[in-house]
């Protein structure tokens, strides 16, 4: 998109929601606040963060610019900058790309704006706090699952596996996959046949890498382990052209528990998802933020309580991380009992 073209967007959704332009450094309490800009909105999840985040920060009487990039370096740059020029005395940032989004950053603290990491870790830029989840924890969760249902299956820890990670370079598909890499390196029967990268988490991607293994392999392929919901759909996908989207076949796990996903766990083609839960991490990234867009001089240890510290190579990030769990055949009910998702929306009516 061009970049003119998404100021004067992002401008005129301002100018909708009734906020005021005016510099973070004239902005009163009164007047608090901030940006949140997600780096796309494929996945379904999506609508969830967008939602539990406004709703939190409006409920703490803050005004929300909102925005999301579709996967596009340059089309974030722009709405960042132009958050900046409406008032933002704070932003929280998903970054499209973690290795540049550094910059982002400093400018804004030249400005005096404050900015919040949230669900990836970017790195080389003064983050003020980030909140996500663990997403090492994510990938260790799938590839123990994996562990799991290769015993119970053959009754050893053998078989080929392909990893399919989400957009190169990105740190969190890098943490991720760095969780299910640590399981397969401790299992020597395990034999990694791909590790392929798919730019912008593209489902269609995903299926044709995953078409391309099972041809190369003759359909001798026991897992599929996928950064996201979408991948896995399009795994999912190659599998059924092969009549193998049966759980009992062929492993596949999936990350961000899509209502499409976790229809497939149910029907049995699917073995697990995890379920990054959304609401705890839009709601303490607004919370945050708010705090943050309030009182600009405030110390982040004053605000904040982190559960670790994490070095993004710029500076010692206070880091808020919250739950993920994996969602089998055995635990869906969990999803709907917390409102999630419907039980007809998981079974059918």
């Amino acid at each position: 998109m061009n970049i003119t073209r998404r100021h004067v967007l992002g401008a005129t959704a301002a100018a909708a929601a009734g906020t005021v332009f005016a510099s973070p450094r004239r902005a009163s309490a009164a007047a608090t606040k901030v940006g949140f800009l997600l780096k796309t909105m494929q996945e379904e999840r999506y609508q969830r963060d967008k939602a539990d985040f406004l709703a939190k920060a409006q409920a703490l009487g803050a005004t929300v610019l909102f925005d999301a990039a579709n996967n596009d370096e340059q089309a974030q740059l722009a709405s960042f900058e132009n958050m900046m020029t409406q008032g933002a005395q704070c932003i929280v940032m998903q970054p499209v790309n973690t290795g540049t989004a550094g910059n982002m950053v400093k400018r804004a603290n030249r400005d005096g704006i404050r900015v919040v990491g949230y669900d990836s870790m970017l790195v080389n830029g003064p983050l003020d706090v980030m909140v996500t989840q663990d997403s090492w924890a994510v990938g260790k969760l799938q590839a123990d699952a994996m562990v799991d249902w290769l015993k119970k299956k053959n009754g050893d820890v053998k078989g080929k596996v392909a990893l399919i990670r989400g957009q190169p370079g990105d740190s969190n598909a890098a943490t991720m996959s760095g969780g299910v890499l640590e399981i397969i390196k401790a299992n020597p029967g395990l034999e990694l046949v791909a590790d392929q990268s798919e730019e912008g988490w593209s489902s269609d991607k995903a299926m044709a890498t995953a078409e391309d293994v099972l041809t190369k392999y003759k359909n001798n392929v026991q897992a599929f382990i996928c950064n996201n919901s979408g991948m896995a759909r399009g795994v999912i996908a190659a599998l059924q052209g092969q009549n193998l989207a049966d759980a009992s076949k062929v492993f596949v796990a999936g990350s961000d528990a899509d209502l499409a996903n976790i229809q497939y766990v149910a029907q049995g083609k699917q073995a697990v998802e995890v379920w990054k839960q959304v609401k705890p991490l839009a709601e303490a990234a607004a919370e945050i933020a708010v705090k943050l867009a309030k009182d600009p001089d405030a110390k982040v240890a004053s605000l904040v309580k982190p559960q670790r510290m994490v070095n993004n190579g710029a500076v010692e990030v206070p880091t808020i991380v919250t739950p993920v769990v994996l969602i089998t055949k055995d635990n869906l009910n969990e999803m709907i009992e917390a409102g999630i998702y419907t039980k007809a929306q998981v079974y059918g009516a």
